[in-house]
């Protein structure tokens, strides 16, 4: 099969979408960003075009389907924010799973057979196994997860249904940026724990707080499986292949299999960027696991992924260098 080289990328404005999209383009391939910029940012859009589409209106969405004929999809937009998900279901099920709808039958419409879906390890809720294999039960304990393994279930049927292609990427925390420094992550408000850190560290915050300090954990902090961004990217480039090539539709970790604390960030950041960083410890979020890490081995037996950045200096430290530009040029 032979793979045509566009490619659409919704949310491809966004912090995954956008290094989604600079990997593509790497490969030789001509990635069309569609974000209706709601949360994207169209500085990030460098590496071909961007549609200003939001995925709830399913007229337009099908006609730039149908004006660009693409190889392939990579499902990157959402609504991604776990507590917001809890005060704001309704925003979080309509944004989410009706604009994934109009996306999988406008695919269907113009013949698209392949897409890559951006999933989430929310979907396992709290894990009864560490690390986390795919076959764990999946029991979400937030809108956000619930609506990521509804999605999840809407492809299955739809490939058993129309034939259609998958991959389901279950990120765990998604972090760092760009080792060119050309994009990087940048959310308002934003809700993500390293630039939250290194934000405080740099005086453009006033404090950093910490959620839970009661956990069952080493430290008391929740503890997650952080991957770098690029190495998300590289994934889905992967998993593009992978379909193109006739493999089969599968749901796959990506992850590190390396938890670290809320406080193993925060003395990282310390340490990196020179600097202290004012904390002020609060109560747990409704939604929010204990400990999440993953076990990845699946995703590299399948794509032959190997993620390139597993230290957490490493990872904080491209983080770092991206949220110094603006302040320091």
């Amino acid at each position: 099969m032979v793979l045509a080289r566009t490619i659409l990328v919704t949310g491809g404005a966004g912090y995954v979408g956008s290094h989604v999209c600079k990997s593509l383009a790497a490969e030789g391939f001509h990635p069309v960003a569609v974000d209706c910029l709601s949360r994207g940012h169209e500085s990030a859009v460098k590496w071909g075009p961007l549609e200003r589409v939001d995925l709830t209106d399913e007229a337009r969405l099908r006609a730039v389907i149908e004006q660009y004929r693409p190889g392939g999809i990579m499902h990157l937009a959402d609504l991604c924010d776990v507590g917001e998900s809890v005060t704001d279901p309704a925003s979080y099920y309509h944004n989410n799973l009706v604009g994934s709808l109009n996306l999988l039958k406008g695919m269907l419409d113009q013949g698209v057979r392949s897409i890559i879906f951006s999933s989430s390890c929310a979907i396992y809720g709290v894990p009864g196994t560490l690390p986390i294999p795919e076959t764990q039960a999946k029991v979400p304990i937030n809108p956000y997860g619930v609506g990521k393994l509804v999605v999840e279930h809407m492809l299955r049927d739809f490939s058993m249904a129309y034939g259609i292609g998958y991959v389901c990427l279950r990120y765990f925390n998604a972090a760092g940026a760009d080792p060119d420094g050309e994009i990087g992550e940048s959310h308002r408000p934003e809700t993500h724990v390293i630039p939250l850190a290194i934000e405080s560290a740099l005086g453009g915050r006033s404090h950093f707080e910490i959620f839970g300090t009661d956990y069952e954990t080493a430290d008391g902090t929740a503890v997650r499986d952080f991957v770098h961004v690029s190495d998300l990217a590289a994934a889905h480039v992967l998993a593009l292949r992978y379909l193109s090539e006739g493999g089969g539709s599968a749901a796959l970790n990506l992850g590190t299999g390396q938890g670290h604390s809320v406080k193993q960030i925060v003395a990282t950041v310390e340490r990196l960027s020179g600097r202290k960083v004012p904390v002020r410890e609060g109560s747990r979020r409704t939604g929010d696991a204990s400990t999440l890490v993953a076990d990845a081995s699946r995703a590299f037996r399948v794509l032959g992924w190997t993620p390139k950045y597993t230290a957490l200096e490493d990872i904080v430290a491209t983080a770092l260098n991206w949220h110094r530009k603006p302040l320091f040029g």
